[in-house]
Formats: structure tokens, sequence, C-alpha cells
């Protein structure tokens, strides 16, 4: 292809109005071994000054494509074969008040200097996991200044001060210190936000936001979709938002774009696509958000009588204390306390919710009972199936094989947590010959018994993780928790990583298969809604401490701790016409 820009007939602004981004009829596809995969087919749709546009749907529904395909970066041998991307850029050169100049992307050359030029500089992009996307050998100052040097003719101190300009606009403290830090020194809020930025150096007259607040807390989401919203209020971008949680696009969309398998299947204003859906698509994912909004109605028909249930575990003043050490590059990092004092009780056949932010220690205290992590003090007495109690706490790790059988963990990553050389059937398995509970013929039974449990197809027996979905994985991931017949599952953000709708689908089985074996559940999850869904009671964390525990609908209805009250006005709601973030109440521990 040629390097020249490609340009489409120009009009005066008077004809486009406030059109910043045109795709029309676009497709990409990627070869396969037998046939193409469209990816994206005949997609159309158009963001405009000052607006966020939301492009939702579930996973594989060709969303990330779709803004990879605007900037020319799809993975080979992914391509575009159809369609145009039409930028309106806004030329001053020409005298012509208003006139523009309409730029044909799709025609560009994926290597050519014309569609670098664009990039960064005309559309920006911010990726769905900063740690990946981020350098991990150069200051977040350096990689800041990459791009204004890349796009402006600008001295070392110019540039210099301007990267401090940006790290301020997008509220990192102390922006003059973090400019000389390094991502791995950061939160994941903190790397979003020197992702984002990045993305604004130069300005763009477009900002595609790739998922970004996916892998965050209900807070530190708020957080961010803020400073998107009012970045985009001072500068005048389009801001395409791609996400699955319709609870974020009732928050923050003008318009909303709904993808399924490639294709728009309905696109409108915020307001009709919630009002008035017209595809059964859409308004199986806006009845996704609704349902986790509530306590399940399978739970809803269960008698509480926790009280009268006997306890199977009970924590009593758990202590983990992660000690001041060098850092990677000699510095010292301080003490935290990652388990405060922390006391709790289960019982037989419950599901209890540990809910906080990022940092607040609930993944540390699943990890404690489960002897993952060794706690410094406190006890962890687990009640034995013949009425017997022993201390897992100061249990010798020699010791800890059998009980390890009776209390068995569900992770967060369901591609990280499965063996990607194994098959299904092997990773199932795996338990069962350990502990010489099956072997031969009856294994194959046990793990075929095991999948069909969690509604997996006998045949996937022999297939490896990367042949599933992410929800499928989880079920994998299930079955081999459940194989050995546990008391406890200790589920660690089991549906985090999952589409809104798959997340219903998976809490709804694990609900089925607490009714048949009788399991009783530790449930650590940031998302309020989940806890909500699936939990009978919650215990909610801060900073390594427990501050408030209860009924799961009195604490979500009618929160006594202020922390609470802060993280439940951090959720998303389901109403456009009433956005709750923006006036979410921030928890000051200090006024305490």
């Amino acid at each position: 292809m040629s390097d020249n820009v490609t340009t489409v007939p120009q009009r005066a602004a008077a004809e486009t109005g406030d059109i910043v981004l045109e795709i029309r009829n676009l497709n990409t596809v990627f070869p396969l071994r037998k046939r193409m995969l469209e990816a994206v087919k005949n997609v159309s749709f158009t963001l405009h000054r000052g607006r966020t546009t939301c492009v939702v749907g579930e996973s594989g529904s060709g969303k990330s494509v779709t803004a990879r395909s605007i900037l020319k970066i799809v993975d080979p041998p992914g391509r575009i074969v159809g369609g145009e991307v039409i930028l309106h850029r806004h030329n001053t050169d020409r005298g012509a008040a208003g006139a523009e100049d309409l730029i044909d992307l799709a025609k560009m050359d994926p290597r050519g200097k014309p569609i670098r030029a664009i990039r960064g500089r005309d559309i920006a992009m911010i990726f769905q996991e900063p740690m990946s996307s981020l350098s991990p050998v150069h200051t977040i100052g350096d990689q800041v200044a990459e791009s204004i040097r890349l796009h402006e003719k600008a001295s070392k101190k110019d540039v210099a001060r301007r990267v401090i300009e940006l790290l301020t606009m997008v509220e990192i403290p102390r922006p003059e210190e973090a400019a000389k830090k390094y991502p791995f020194e950061y939160s994941g809020g903190m790397r979003q936000r020197v992702m984002i930025a990045m993305a604004l150096a130069c300005n763009p007259s477009v900002l595609i936001a790739d998922e970004p607040t996916t892998a965050l807390d209900v807070t530190t989401q708020a957080e961010i979709l803020d400073l998107i919203a009012n970045l985009q209020r001072n500068h005048g971008m389009a801001v395409m938002f791609i996400t699955h949680d319709m609870g974020v696009v009732a928050e923050i969309a003008h318009d909303v774009v709904v993808m399924y398998h490639g294709e728009v299947v309905e696109k409108g204003t915020v307001e009709e696509i919630f009002n008035n859906p017209r595809e059964a698509y859409t308004k199986r994912l806006l009845d996704s958000v609704t349902r986790l909004g509530r306590r399940a109605p399978q739970k809803g028909e269960q008698p509480r009588d926790l009280d009268r249930r006997a306890e199977i575990l009970r924590v009593e003043n758990l202590n983990l204390t992660f000690g001041e050490d060098s850092g990677l590059f000699g510095g010292k990092t301080k003490a935290v306390k990652a388990v405060n004092d922390v006391s709790l009780v289960l019982h037989e056949g419950e599901a209890l919710g540990i809910v906080g932010e990022s940092g607040s220690g609930k993944t540390t205290l699943g990890r404690c009972i489960a002897r993952i992590y060794d706690p410094q003090s406190g006890r962890v007495i687990y009640r034995t199936k013949d009425g017997g109690q022993v201390d897992l706490a100061s249990l010798p790790a020699a010791d800890l094989k059998q009980y390890r059988r009776e209390i068995r963990m569900v992770f967060q990553d369901p591609f990280a947590s499965l063996n990607p050389r194994m098959t299904v059937s092997q990773i199932i398995a795996e338990p069962l010959i350990v502990n010489g509970v099956a072997s031969g013929s009856e294994l194959q039974d046990r793990v075929a018994d095991l999948l069909a449990r969690v509604g997996l197809p006998a045949e996937a027996m022999e297939r490896y993780p990367h042949a599933f979905s992410g929800g499928q994985r989880q079920r994998v991931g299930i079955a081999r928790a459940i194989a050995v017949n546990p008391r406890i599952v200790i589920a660690d953000e089991a549906t985090s990583a999952l589409d809104v709708s798959v997340r219903t689908q998976v809490l709804d089985l694990l609900i089925e298969l607490q009714k048949e074996l009788g399991l009783s559940f530790l449930f650590i999850s940031h998302d309020i809604a989940v806890i909500r869904y699936f939990c009978d009671r919650v215990g909610v964390m801060y900073r390594g401490k427990l501050v408030e525990t209860g009924d799961a609908d009195e604490v979500c209805d009618n929160p006594t701790h202020p922390y609470t009250r802060a993280l439940l006005s951090a959720v998303p709601g389901d109403d456009p016409s009433r956005r709750r973030i923006a006036q979410r109440t921030r928890y000051a521990p200090a006024a305490e």
C-alpha cells in the first residue's frame, strides 16, 4: 500500500456536525485452516465530539477487534477486507473556517508513516490490562514522554514539564516523584491513570478505552470513570468505551452500540437502549444487570436458619503482616498488615461473602485459611466430619493433606489456573489421583460425571483449556475443586474475569452444587452485586480489618460502617436517568 494519505471528498463542518469518526460497513477476518472467521461483519456507527459511545457485548462479540481495526493494529493474520474508517480531521491550514479533511484509515498501510502519525495524536487507545501494556523496565515518566517525543517538536525541558502536567491532570499524587517510578510500584488503578496520561499526551480527538475498568474494584472503577468523563468535558474528545458491563454503560454512555458475533445488532441513545430495547440479546444483557442487583431466586426460597446450623469453620484473631523488605532496586518496602485481627464464623451450607477494595486483604485471608500462607498469629478452627476440631493455623505442613481435600479453592483467573499442557480430563482427574480416590475406568467415569455436573459435555474431556471460553474454563476449575467432595470451597474472585451474563450462569451453577453437595462457601469478591446475589452473609474488609459483618441484604440495604456506605455508593446502577457514581460518597478513615 502507498504511504500517501487516502482522503474522501471534503465537506464543510456544517455538513458533518460534530462527527469525529465514522465506521462504515467495516469487515475484519481471521483466516483459519478450513474457513475464514468473520470477527467483524459490516459494522457501522459514528463517534461524536464530546459524547461517549459504549460498545457492548460478551467476549467474542468483536468489540476489541473493531477498536483494533480502527487503528490498524489487528493481530496477524487478521486483516480488514472491506469498509471504511473515516477520520474527520479539522484542517487549520486550508483557510476555510470549519473545513475538514476526511481520511480513510482502512486503506492505510498498517506500518506506514501516515497511520503511525494518527495513532496517539488523533486517536489514542487505553488497553484493558495496564501491566502488560506498560514497559516494566522504563519509568512512568519516560513512557508518558515517549508519545510526546514521537508527535511533538519539543525540547527536553518542555517534554518534562508536559509529563508533570499530564500526571497532575490524571490525579496521580506527587507527580514529580511518580515520574521516576516504575509500573510495578503502583496499583492497578494508578497504572490505568498512567495509561490515560499517555493517551492524552497529544490531545487526541478520539479516545478508545478497551475494557479499562474490568480488573478494578468498584471504588477504583468509579474514580477512573469520573476521570475520563471530566477529561472529556475539558477536551471535547469523542470517547469509544468498550465494556461488557451494562451498569457501567448506564453510568457513562450517551450512545450505545450492541455487538453480537461480530455484528451490530442494535444501536441508539442510552435512553433508547435501556428503556426500549428491541433485540432479545440486548434484553438479556440488561436482565443480567438487574438480576445481579438482588438475591438469587434460588436463595430467596431458603429459610435463613444460619444460627441453628453447626459451625464448620471459626477464625479467631487472625494476623498476617508482610514484613519490610528490600525492593528490586534496593529500596525498602513498608510492612503491611494484610490480615489484621480478623475473626469470623462459617456455618454448614452457608455462603459467606468477603468484599472490599483491592489491597483490603480478602485474598490473603482466604489463603491463610487454606494455609497457602502461614498466619503469624490467631486460630483457624475447622470442625471435622466426626465432630472434632483442629486448628489449621498451627498444624504442621505435613499434616495438612487430608484437610486440603476437604477445603478447596476456585481461583480468579480461569486462564492462568489451568495447566495449558494438560487435557481437561487430566486437570480434573489430578486431585482424584493425588488423593487415591479413583483410577482406571472408575476415574474416567468420575471425570465424565463431574463434567456433566458443571454443564460440560463428556467429549470435552480430551480437549485443552485453550479450546474453551472463559466461562467454560471456570466450570472446569469448579469441577476440579469439587472432584474430591470437599466440605468448604474458597472461591477467590471466581467470576470477576467473566462476562456479566456468564457470571450469572456460573453463580447459578455454584448455588445448585451448594444444594446438591451441602457445600459451605467463603466467597471473595470486590463486586457487591455478585455478593448480594450469591451470599447469605457478608463481611466487609478494609486495609486488613473486618469492619462490618451481617446478613447480605441487611448490609447492602442498611450498612452501618461508613466504608461500606462508600463502597455501595460506587456500584454502578441500572438506570441512565439516575447516575449514582458522580454523587457517591468517599470514605475518609481519618474522620472516624
